[in-house]
């Protein structure tokens, strides 16, 4: 029995005005899950969204109408000079 790496793909990128959004699935190994990654460098914060597939380019376009103010998975960046 062999066991099936993770792989991750993404689907689409975008930056401006300090924010990268990036639109990944991650499939394999047991995970299959669209997930929108969001880096704001003025705010110095990232975090990801969950997507389901048929909602993520929505994410995508809207990662902060999408995202849950509620959790608390902010977590600040850590910028090299």
């Amino acid at each position: 029995m062999s066991e099936e790496s993770t792989t991750s793909m993404e689907l689409a990128s975008r930056a401006a005005d300090g924010l990268d959004v990036t639109l990944v699935r991650v499939h394999g190994g047991g995970a299959d899950e669209t997930l929108v990654c969001v880096r704001d460098r003025r705010e110095g914060i990232s975090f990801e969204i969950s997507a389901e597939p048929y909602l993520a380019l929505d994410a995508y376009h809207h990662p902060f109408a999408n995202w849950d103010f509620a959790r608390p998975s902010v977590e600040p960046l850590r910028l090299v000079a």
